[in-house]
């Protein structure tokens, strides 16, 4: 894993080195390994190294046989053994054992078609110095980031946006579309970011760019149109799911240095952990975080898995006060505005694996998108159900059978209250969003603290759910309900979130590599063309990969309900010294309408409210508004304001390739 930044410049014979240096300064932190920058006319690209496969012979960037190919690389290609030897016997020549040198083969073999069997996590960029054209390329899923900003004849690229605000010809704005999707979906929405003209390389996709202009292509495309072959028994398909689920954990442990594990207590990292100990490796280390709030804390379930497994463990306990202290880092690391406090904790966690020495674990993300693992996804169904008799007064107590644990502390009155919740909406079925649009319209209030400048900039837009609709694949609305709704989930949520502000940007602020196994191409397709009921029979959530669980996992553990994860939020903002503090500064009604993203009397009323109550907020909304207000305001400061709010580190042991 490594951090990847360069400037491609047509108009130039020549990329300013000293702009490729600050570039790398500012992505260190991905890489503290080695540094290498390569030169050439119009060409200059950069690498920060975290070594983990040919420790000493890796190092970036790497080239092919004659040196007219080269690449910097952030991830690994899980099957690299396989392609290489399949390249070896087509003729080509190797000189060192890492798997990025596998891309610039495969270049050559195949041209930009070089994607179908690549199984890996990625993001890099290739140079070809006779075509004179640069190749930038990402993961399926989106696992590893690649961002870019172009103008006539010139491109600068980078795993963090930091990174290509190097260069200060480089306009460093907030887009307030972008700012009000968050405000919406809790992320950016396609190649969007939280920045104006500065843009991603989409999931699956790949852009080529030359003296001609830039031009992106999709290369993979997730789908859950359905096949025949996923009519058989279930038995036969939970062997199956157990077939894949080992191969893409067995390619996933393959590394010059030891392999760690999250566990977290629940299903999907108990089940990962339980086939690495079980076939692979009988003294694994894991990793978890707890919380000192009972009401986030899975400790007491984390503890039972370790004892059943009998794995090396270390768990880091969390406060509210080290979530608050911590928070400044994460938006650095983020670079993009946030509606909850999730990341800080995971950021604590990468930091406790890399105290240990470690820069590898797996993780059970992904699991929860694929196999209908979410609560969404049973609303849905339950809301579909109501629809068809929207007058029925029986059907909406379905709630109560899915929110046990809400409805046993309600009063009969808010009963009414939440069953009119989910009664918003209830009849548009026909919507290709219906899933997540109360969702959308919840989070969506908080538009009400946006100044009045923000929201008529964000209404001269089209609609979030409007430009949502159109990029839909064109078979969406013949999917049943619950793909549809999967489909929503992993096209926003899982790639510019999950595996973004609390996936990568969190383990890479420490120089940690996550690896999914859920996330295995093969897996993934194998769950979308499964009949809905496989993965959700029922309001029974990953139904397939329970049965598959059972015997590799304790039953328990296997039939525990989905605890979401949740961090505390309020109370970390408001301690004894909050008036010394940044956050007292950044809230300030001077700052806010200095900055202008907000109503300066609406944020003092709603953080009035905020410390008289002691922290603790009255509704999920307002505490989603003031993470989304605070980071916002971070934001700023750390990349309008006082860019790099931490300095780049001056790196003195770079080695530079000309030609």
């Amino acid at each position: 894993m490594c951090g990847i930044a360069g400037l491609i410049d047509f108009n130039s014979a020549q990329p300013d080195e000293a702009i490729l240096r600050r570039m790398l300064g500012l992505v260190s932190h991905r890489g503290p390994d080695s540094f290498g920058i390569y030169l050439s006319n119009n060409a200059g690209l950069a690498n920060a190294r975290l070594s983990i496969i040919d420790l000493s012979g890796g190092d970036q960037p790497i080239h092919n046989e004659d040196q007219t190919v080269w690449v910097v690389y952030n991830g690994e290609i899980f099957n690299y053994p396989e392609l290489r030897r399949d390249l070896e016997a087509r003729g080509h020549k190797f000189y060192t054992r890492t798997d990025t040198e596998i891309i610039a083969h495969l270049y050559e073999d195949r041209g930009p078609n070089l994607f179908k069997n690549v199984n890996g996590e990625f993001a890099f960029a290739l140079w070809d110095r006779t075509k004179k054209r640069l190749l930038l390329g990402r993961d399926r899923f989106g696992i590893r980031p690649l961002f870019y900003y172009h103008t006539v004849g010139r491109l600068l690229f980078g795993s963090e946006v930091k990174s290509i605000f190097a260069d200060s010809r480089v306009p460093r704005a907030i887009d307030p579309q972008t700012l009000s999707d968050i405000f919406t979906c809790w992320a950016p929405l396609g190649e969007n970011t939280a920045f104006q003209n500065v843009r991603q390389i989409k999931p699956g996709h790949y852009a080529v760019f030359s003296n001609e202009g830039m031009k992106n292509y999709p290369y993979w495309q997730l789908s859950f149109a359905h096949s025949p072959g996923t009519d058989s028994p279930i038995e036969e398909l939970a062997e199956e799911l157990r077939e894949l689920l080992y191969d893409a954990t067995r390619i996933r442990l393959r590394a010059d240095i030891p392999v760690g594990a999250y566990l977290s207590g629940g299903l999907d990292s108990t089940l990962i952990t339980s086939i690495v100990k079980r076939y692979f490796n009988n003294r694994l280390r894991t990793f978890s975080v707890s919380f000192t709030d009972g009401r986030f804390d899975e400790s007491p379930f984390q503890e039972k898995t370790v004892q059943a497994l009998h794995t090396d463990h270390s768990s880091i306990r969390c406060t509210e006060k080290e979530i608050g202290e911590i928070f400044p880092k994460v938006v650095w690391h983020s670079e993009v505005p946030l509606v909850r406090s999730a990341p800080a904790p995971l950021y604590l966690l990468s930091k406790l694996v890399r105290e240990n020495n470690f820069k590898v674990v797996l993780t059970g993300e992904g699991s929860d998108e694929i196999f209908a693992g979410y609560d969404i996804f049973k609303e849905d169904k339950v809301r579909r159900f109501w629809a068809r008799k929207p007058e029925s007064r029986v059907r909406p107590s379905l709630f109560q059978k899915l929110y046990p644990d809400i409805f046993s502390a309600m009063s009969t009155g808010n009963h009414v209250f939440l069953e009119k919740f989910f009664l918003r909406g209830l009849t548009k079925t026909d919507s290709p969003a219906y899933s997540h649009l109360i969702r959308w319209e919840n989070t969506a209030h908080i538009h009400s603290f946006f100044s009045k400048d923000m929201q008529e900039a964000i209404n001269s837009q089209m609609p979030f759910v409007d430009r949502f609709v159109e990029t839909l694949p064109s078979d969406f609305m013949s999917w049943p309900p619950l793909s549809r709704a999967q489909y929503t989930e992993i096209s926003i949520f899982l790639s510019n979130y999950l595996l973004s502000s609390q996936g990568d940007r969190m383990a890479m602020a420490n120089a940690i590599e996550g690896r999914y196994p859920f996330l295995d191409y093969r897996v993934v397709e194998f769950a979308c063309k499964l009949q809905p009921h496989h993965r959700m029979q029922g309001l029974k959530d990953k139904y397939l990969l329970r049965k598959s669980a059972a015997g590799l996992i304790p039953p328990e553990l296997a039939r525990r309900p989905k605890q979401p994860y949740r961090a505390p939020i309020s109370r970390c903002f408001f301690g004894e010294d909050y008036e010394e503090g940044f956050v007292a500064a950044l809230f300030s009604e001077r700052s806010v309408y200095r900055n202008g993203y907000f109503d300066p009397a609406k944020v003092t009323r709603l953080i009035q409210k905020c410390r008289m109550q002691s922290g603790s907020l009255s509704s999920e909304r307002e505490s989603m508004a003031l993470v989304g207000i605070l980071s916002t305001e971070l934001l700023h400061k750390m990349f309008i304001e006082q860019f790099p709010f931490y300095p780049q580190d001056d790196l003195k042991n770079i080695k530079v390739y000309r030609q």
